[in-house]
Order: structure tokens, then sequence, then C-alpha cells
């Protein structure tokens, strides 16, 4: 007896996409950012069996609602655009530096030094100066290490530039037990080293420094031969090597890059923002900008909206969550249900799920037929 077998059409087909369009891209992680808003208010309401409105109102209310709120979102999103753009070279060139946060840290430690050690024995502008160089000449150390092991020696860059946060943050607490002499731990606003006040608000000098630097980085990146030379690396080391480019030099160089910015994120910590010195100054920014540059596909400029978002969500989470009194971790939640959303909707744009439906019902019908042939053949081989 023949065997006769039914071709099956998968129910699902997933494929690649070649063609969307950034409309349709922008669309789609729109769709996943109201998402996430929609899961934040279910969340809300399951935690407090009320209305979920609420949390919207107090979302928009911590971040907008006054103009101390909305002086604070732009310095927060300035800090974690700033860093964002630290670790944005080293990406592009397929260098995974997870240690930005150790990079900024260190650069915390030398400009508090600097203030500690001799804020009093020169003038303000002079001590800012000095702030500057140590703190970004810190910053590069921290960064160039990992960056001269990868080059000569193939280490992994991810765990030992993450190794180095932990490093840093342990650097940061003993040079506090040395200066605290009282053992609380706790340094204190230190007498020196403030940025001056531009228009009666503290953080314009930050906002207006980090837009200079990621006008110079996106430019750095998309116009300049150093950011090609990066980009082609990033692509395949052979084929630069191939055309005749430098591996060592580009990777030490990207990491250079790196620690700088990182480094003068710590200056501005220090000397623009909170005054002082403590372990976790940086507050998780250098993790949280590994996904805000993915995100914006390692543009400096679409790097703005993401840190917006992330910024908003946090600022104004943090106001929810004091104001329903559910603790801390609730602005955590709603972000993490942000990245969750947002790095879902990825999948739907670099893939297209097809489901064939008329195509499972035509194989049902085919099978259909091929059961009653068989039956048929088998009727056949009994009577004969």
């Amino acid at each position: 007896m023949a065997k006769v077998k039914a071709n099956k059409t998968p129910l699902v087909r997933i494929s690649k996409r070649t063609d969307i369009s950034g409309w349709k891209a922008l669309g789609i992680r729109a769709i996943a950012f109201v998402a996430a808003l929609v899961l934040g208010g279910i969340v809300t309401a399951i935690l407090l069996e009320g209305n979920p409105f609420k949390f919207y109102s107090y979302l928009f209310e911590g971040t907008f609602g006054t103009p101390r709120r909305i002086w604070k979102l732009l310095q927060d999103l300035a800090m974690l655009l700033l860093i964002s753009l630290a670790v944005t070279p080293a990406f592009k060139m397929r260098f995974w530096n997870i240690g930005a946060e150790g990079q900024a840290l260190v650069g915390v430690l030398a400009a508090g030094a600097m203030i500690f050690y001799i804020g009093d024995a020169v003038p303000n502008g002079v001590l800012i100066l000095i702030m500057a160089v140590a703190a970004v000449a810190a910053g590069i150390i921290w960064a160039v290490i990992p960056g001269i092991f990868k080059a000569y020696f193939n280490t992994n860059e991810t765990l030992f530039t993450l190794m180095m946060n932990y490093v840093a943050m342990c650097l940061i607490n003993y040079f506090i037990n040395i200066w605290v002499t009282s053992g609380s731990g706790v340094l204190g606003v230190l007498a020196g080293g403030h940025f001056p006040v531009i228009g009666g608000q503290p953080q314009i000098l930050t906002i207006i420094i980090v837009a200079v630097v990621t006008a110079l980085v996106a430019v750095y990146l998309s116009r300049s031969k150093h950011g090609y030379e990066l980009s082609v690396v990033g692509e395949s080391e052979n084929t630069a090597r191939y055309i005749g480019i430098n591996v060592k030099k580009v990777v030490i160089r990207t990491m250079i890059l790196s620690g700088a910015l990182c480094g003068l994120v710590g200056l501005l910590l220090v000397g623009g923002i909170h005054y002082t010195v403590t372990a976790d100054l940086v507050g998780g920014n250098g993790f949280t900008a590994i996904l805000v540059s993915w995100l914006a596909k390692f543009n400096p400029i679409y790097m703005i909206a993401t840190s917006f978002l992330v910024t908003f969500l946090n600022q104004g989470a943090t106001f929810a969550a004091d104001s329903f009194r559910l603790g801390g971790s609730f602005s955590d939640i709603i972000v993490g249900l942000f990245f969750f959303a947002i790095i879902a909707c990825e999948f739907f744009i670099n893939y297209k799920v097809t489901f064939n439906l008329k195509s499972k019902k035509k194989d049902e019908a085919k099978a259909a037929i091929v059961t009653e042939e068989v039956v048929e053949e088998v009727k056949e081989e009994v009577q004969g």
C-alpha cells in the first residue's frame, strides 16, 4: 500500500523584516510606551485596589507639577544622557563597556579629593579647572585599563569593566572613612568647587554642557574619520585590518573617549549638583545608560528621547510611590515595565509574525482527503 503524506504549512511563521519604514517603527514603539503606562496603571490598581487614573495624574504631577520638578527632570535627563553618550562609542565598536558606573565614580572621587585637599588653597575658578582635569583623567585611566587588556590580550571586556565598578565603590568608601573622622561615613556638603549659577538656576550650566557634548559626539560618530573607523571595527575586525585600520589603536582611543565622558559625569555630579562624594552618587545610571543607548540604536539624537522617557517615568513614578505610600521600589517596577515593553516591541520591529489560518484549514481539508484515500485503498485490498 502506497503511503500518502500531506505537506503541512506552519501555523505561525516568523520572518526577518527588511523594509519597515521609520514611521512604522516609531508607531510600534509608541504603542509599546502606551502599553507600559497601561500596565503601570493596572499594577497600581492591583496594589491599591483603587482608581488607576490617579497613577497617571501623579505621574505627570510629579514631573511637571512645579518649576522645581521640571528643572529636576531636565537635570536628571542631562546626566543620564551624558553617561549614555559615554558608553555609545564603545558599543558601536562592539566593545561592551559595562563599567560606566565605576568610571563615573572615580571621576566623582577625583573631583572630591581636589576639593578636600586643595580647596582652601586656590581660588574657586582654578579649583574647578583642577577638578575637571582630575575627574576626566581618572575616568580615562579607569576605562583605558580594560581597553588595553582587550586590545593586547583579548580579555573579556564585559566582566573586566563590570568588576571595576565594585573596585571604584570600595575606593570611595575607603577615602570617605579616611576623610570623615567621626566614623559616620557621611562626608556632607563640600565647601568649595561649586559651579557658577546661571540665571538663578544651578542646573542650567550642566544642561548647557551636556547639550554641547551631545552635539559634538553626534558629529564625531557620524562625520569624523575616527567615528568611521570604530564603526568598521564594530562590523568586522578582519575587514578593518584589511583596509589598514589599527584595531588596537581604535579600541584604546575609543575607551579614552568613553572614560573622559564618564569622568565629566563625575565632575558635574560633584561640582554642579550634589557637592559631595558618596558611593551611590551616580545612582545606577551607568547601567541604565546601557539600555538607553541600545534603544536609541547608538544615535546621540535619539538618545535624548529615550533618556527623557526613562527620566520622566522614574521621577513621576517616584512621586506616585510617595503619594500612594508604596515604597521606593515602585518606581523601579514602573521603569522595568517600560523597558520590558520597549524591548519586546523591538522583536516586532525586526521580525514579522504571520498566522497562516487559511493554510491551516487547507491542510486540514487535505488531511481529510488523504484519510479518505487511505480508507479506500484499505477497502480495495480487503475486497481483493
